[in-house]
């Protein structure tokens, strides 16, 4: 018993004598943002009513109603699927976008116009284009899968009084719009609170902000509102949540191209 103690303080001190390894920026940047995208996983599927507003330069607005529906892949190999569907106003009342998210390959996209009375299949060179005149894109309409972006991470910061890492995500998949996007993660809840998207020309142009973040259980939160702001055109586009509702029991035939024209 006399060698214990001094055998733990040698042992306890060529412990403290190895190095660690430190992580690096891109390690460290794809940890938080996997946590992140991880705490928000296993709701299965939902459906959120919202609420968008249109502003133009010169600060006139217009409302339109609309519900998405997702249905949750537990792999994170495989993409979420999801289904906007517009109720008002008339002239995009029936209009629906089918999403289909992928990893590395292009996201499959279809959109159903009522006046046409046809779906459209979205080609991946158009997916940078603005979704029904709003400031988001069809790109944007799709799940942010974690294996769709590469992770940087740059510096901690503050953002309205809270601390944030940012992190640089660089598109993994074919054709994006974006050279790559700043996001914003807040240390407490671990959610992302803004994102700055650069073009293919690395002009920062478009920021999108969420806030007003609700916690529906456990880890799961979800914002109420979403801006985005289109720095070059001084139009921006927001949504607000109205409700969220969990655990719902979809089919998987709502999420066919075939079904768009029955919603």
């Amino acid at each position: 018993m006399k060698t214990l103690i001094p055998l733990i303080v040698m042992v306890s001190a060529l412990a403290l004598s190895i190095p660690t390894v430190a992580e690096t920026p891109q390690e460290k940047g794809f940890r938080i943002a996997a946590k992140s995208d991880r705490m928000d996983r296993g709701f299965g599927s939902s459906i959120a009513q919202l609420e968008m507003t249109l502003k133009n330069a010169a600060g006139q607005t217009t409302t339109r109603t609309l519900e998405i529906k997702t249905q949750e892949k537990p792999n994170e190999d495989v993409g979420d699927k999801s289904v906007t569907l517009f109720f008002t106003p008339p002239d995009v009342e029936g209009t629906a976008l089918l999403s289909h998210a992928k990893i590395l390959d292009s996201d499959d996209q279809w959109l159903y116009l009522p006046e046409l009375a046809r779906v459209k299949r979205i080609s991946s060179s158009n997916k940078s284009g603005p979704f029904v005149g709003s400031e988001f894109a069809f790109e944007d309409l799709t799940a942010a899968e974690l294996g769709k972006y590469s992770y940087e991470w740059l510096e901690e910061t503050t953002l309205d009084g809270m601390a944030v890492d940012k992190i640089k995500q660089t598109p993994r998949y074919k054709r994006s719009g974006y050279t790559y996007l700043i996001a914003y993660i807040d240390q407490d809840i671990s959610q992302l609170r803004k994102i700055e998207f650069y073009n293919r020309g690395a002009t920062h142009f478009k920021t999108l902000t969420q806030s007003e973040f609700k916690n529906y259980g456990g880890t799961i939160y979800r914002p109420m509102m979403q801006e985005m702001n289109n720095h070059l055109t001084g139009k921006s586009t927001t949504l607000r949540a109205k409700s969220y509702k969990f655990g719902i029991d979809l089919d998987d035939n709502e999420f066919k191209p075939s079904a768009l024209s029955q919603l």
